[in-house]
């Protein structure tokens, strides 16, 4: 016979990390209905779009707590929204709860494809997000999501980003110069550039920011990181050598600025042939993984060859192909959830202070 209760539900879970902020639910009011019939509960949970991609795993972790407690229960968990606004970025306008950065070592790895993909499969999940491309020499968002135009003014004085479908901002150097131009800028005229689209541009409220960095170890994230705190960075590589050497050298650039590592993604992946079904190693495989291990960072998944995304790319189409295609989407939803799971594990064991609204 279950011990059931609504006071066994409340205190089974009370204690479990948000996955935002790393506090108790019950702290956070996040426990905002329990309703028990016998051996039944259901539980209504409020989540903030920024753990939307944590949903099913909080449902998984609910559910063994509650039945840890009273054995043999049947748990049902809803979940509705809990707004709870971005704070300030450090000292400019941006507000925004995670900034993250995506970079490589070397170019040609397919770092913007990445970056591009992480920012749509978070806002498929419900997020908030902003994409900004900081490869002010090689701007490639523009054409991987199809956008073109240049952006408007506002009457606040401020950048008014390219939107993609309305909701995901985005800004580019590729919106501010023609197609055919090259950008041939020192070093203050690139700091400049950068603070100007992290600072000056109407990216409103968000869950995450997305930054496609430049290729190699410039001053991007010097000047990143002395002009906000980044939530941490991504590093993008392929599997073999040459490339995993490039990838140390990321690594080491990114901890000498002090923006921690999120993990590593090995992209090209080995490459399923479409005729016979075999999977053919072009470039090696897992050697992202074991150099991950090597530089105890953790491992947030690979990405295959896959052609419909590159023609996507190609045709600027890459939006709907995230949206549409369950099989082509199905690795970039692994790495968005790897990527908030150590978000959200990094918050459980550092809690943030947050104050609960007032009524």
């Amino acid at each position: 016979m279950s011990n059931l209760s609504p006071d066994t539900v409340r205190k089974a879970i009370s204690d479990h990390p948000d996955p935002e902020t790393g506090r108790g639910l019950d702290s956070m009011g996040q426990i905002k209905d329990v309703v028990v019939d016998q051996d039944s509960a259901i539980l209504t949970i409020g989540l903030t779009s920024h753990s939307a991609p944590m949903a099913d795993e909080l449902s998984d972790a609910l559910e063994s707590k509650i039945v840890a407690a009273a054995p043999g229960s049947k748990v049902t968990i809803n979940y509705v929204d809990h707004p709870r606004p971005p704070a300030r970025v450090g000292q400019i306008a941006l507000k925004a709860k995670s900034v993250i950065a995506v970079g490589s070592g070397k170019g040609g790895v397919g770092k913007s494809t990445v970056a591009a993909s992480l920012a749509l499969t978070l806002r498929r999940y419900g997020a908030k997000v902003g994409l900004m491309d900081a490869d002010v020499y090689g701007p490639s968002i523009p054409q991987l999501l199809g956008l073109s135009g240049r952006p408007a003014i506002t009457a606040q004085k401020r950048i008014d980003p390219i939107k993609l479908d309305g909701d995901l901002p985005v800004m580019s150097m590729g919106f501010l110069v023609e197609p055919d131009q090259a950008v041939i800028w020192r070093g203050p005229m690139l700091h400049g550039s950068i603070n100007q689209f992290l600072g000056d541009t109407d990216w409103g409220d968000l869950d995450y920011l997305i930054i496609d960095m430049p290729p190699g170890t410039g001053d991007v994230a010097l000047t990143l990181s002395q002009a906000l705190p980044l939530a941490g960075a991504v590093i993008v590589c392929t599997p073999q050598e040459v490339a995993l050497l490039d990838a140390i050298k990321a690594v080491s650039m990114f901890r000498k600025v002090e923006i921690p590592i999120l993990g590593m993604v090995e992209n090209m992946s080995g490459f399923q042939c479409p005729d016979c079904g075999k999977t053919f190693d072009i470039f090696g495989k897992g050697g992202a993984r074991q150099k991950a291990e090597e530089l105890n960072v953790p491992f947030l998944g690979g990405l295959p060859i896959d052609i419909t995304l590159r023609t996507a790319g190609d045709e600027g189409k890459l939006a709907e192909v995230i949206q549409s295609n369950e099989a082509s989407r199905a690795p970039f939803d692994a790495i968005c959830k790897a990527v908030v799971r150590e978000l959200a594990m990094r918050a459980a064991n550092q809690p943030t202070k947050v104050s609960l609204p007032t009524l």
